[in-house]
Order: C-alpha cells, then structure tokens, then sequence
C-alpha cells in the first residue's frame, strides 16, 4: 500500500468546511461589520443584524443581492465556521433566543473563520504529491488546528491566532516552494506587490509567487498562472478571462467569485466557475 493510500487528502467537506446557511444563526450578517461601498451598500457596525436578516435568520434579499448593491455578501465565504460556532460551540443555542450568548458568539465567529480558512490551506496541500516531504507536519498542524475548532468560546477568545497563523504559514510556504520547484525556469516573486490595476495581459507568472499581492482591478486576460500561489491575492474586479489558473495553489472560491472571468477561464478542478461569470 502507498503512502498515500495509507494517509488519503483529508475532504474539506468532511472537515465542514462547506458553508451550510441552513444551520447558522446569520452569524456573518450579525458579528462582522463592513462600510458602504461598492461591495455594501450602507455601513453596518460589527454586532448589529443586516437590515435584510430575516427573523429566520435567512437573507431577505439573497437572489438579488449584487443588484441591490452588495456584492460583498456574494463572495464572502466563512468556510464552514459559521455553521461550527452555532451548532458546536453554542451547541444550537441562537443569540435572539438567548441573548446573552450573543457577545461571545460575535467573538468566536471570526476567530473560528480563521481556523477553518487554515484547514482549507491545510487540506490542499496534503493533497499536493510535490508537497510530500512536509506531509507529516501538515498533518500535525490539521490536527491541532480542528482541535481547536472544537475549544469553547472563551477558549477561542483566549486564542493566540497570530501565533498559530504564523506555524501553519511556514508550513504552507514549504509547500508552496515545492509544487513550484517542479515548474521548469525562473519563477517570478511578486509576493505583497502592490499590481493594482496593473496590465498584465497574457503575461507569463507560471509558478510565480502571487502571495499577499494587491490584484485589484489588474488586466489579466489570457494571463499563464498555473501553478501559482495565490493565497490572499485580491483579486477583486481583477479580469481573468481567459486566465489559466490550472493548478495554483491556495486559491479559494472567494477569491474567483470576486474577480471577473469566463467560459475561457480554466480553473483548478476542486473550484466551480462563478455564475456571474
């Protein structure tokens, strides 16, 4: 038997790191707040309910939701968090009901976002044969992070997530120097770059470093990035028709439903193309 039939990906979906809107208590239109915008329409402080959440906790503008001006709620993804704090950590006890769960419920949301958001990452790259020499503490960093995942809310609270972030991260540049290691030539490092807007049409970052990198707005149709490490690249109103995002790496549902592309786009096989696309 294989290594890798000894040790199979874990599946993000068994990990619950799907959304499940049916088994939240609206936690992202409650705890998080955001600014009007061209994502929001109006401004909304962390704690206070959406003015569209319904008493069932529902959305009651879902279906139309980028023509009445928040297209921030269409991209955002919790990564199966919200779902974990309202029937695990809370063990489906909703805030209106018990209001004084509400604080700790805001608190934990975020911190709990981050941690599934990790197992993502993690779940990716054990699934990365080029990342096998690293398997062994990323799946020691899968463990101890789903074990936290199932702390209490004052634990998660009490949380260092700066710190855990930082151990995970290392493991998950390892990675990322591995899988790119296998493409053949200089890579680019354009990792933080600020390409805001830039013209990048057709341009050749297979392997690159995309890490961090400001891509708001950026020309890149027909662009090569397979292969590419996208792990918190904004790619908001960035133009990827065209693009070929075979294989990059750490790019998430997120990030594609924030950007612009089409049917020409080719995408990495665990992502579906957008429908506004």
């Amino acid at each position: 038997m294989s290594r890798a039939q000894e040790h199979p990906a874990p599946d993000p979906a068994e990990l619950g790191l799907t959304s499940d809107c049916g088994s939240c208590f609206g936690l992202c239109c409650v705890a998080l707040p955001f600014a009007a915008s061209s994502d929001f329409a109006v401004d909304k402080e962390a704690g206070r309910p959406c003015r569209n959440l319904q008493d069932d906790f529902r959305c009651g503008i879902h279906a139309d939701l980028r023509q009445r001006g928040f297209s921030g709620c269409t991209v955002f993804d919790c990564f199966g968090a919200g779902q974990k704090v309202s029937q695990v950590t809370f063990g489906g006890q909703d805030w209106r009901r018990a209001p004084g769960t509400a604080r700790e419920m805001f608190e934990a949301f975020p911190v709990m976002r981050q941690l599934h958001e990790l197992l993502w990452y993690l779940a990716e790259a054990l699934a990365l044969p080029d990342a096998r020499p690293v398997h062994a503490g990323l799946r020691g960093a899968l463990d101890a992070t789903e074990r936290l995942t199932r702390g209490t809310a004052q634990e998660l609270a009490a949380l260092d997530m700066p710190a855990h972030r930082g151990e995970v991260n290392a493991l998950l540049l390892r990675t990322s120097e591995l899988v790119r290691a296998e493409v053949p030539g200089k890579k680019k490092d354009r990792r933080g770059a600020d390409l805001f807007g830039a013209r990048l049409k057709g341009a050749a970052l297979r392997g690159a470093n995309l890490r961090g990198a400001c891509l708001i707005a950026a020309d890149l149709q027909g662009a090569d990035l397979r292969s590419a490490d996208l792990i918190g690249a904004d790619l908001r109103d960035a133009d990827l028709r065209g693009a070929d995002l075979t294989g990059s790496i750490f790019l998430t549902q997120s990030q594609l439903n924030a950007a612009k592309g089409d049917a020409a786009t080719r995408l990495p096989a665990a992502l579906s193309r957008p429908a506004h696309w």
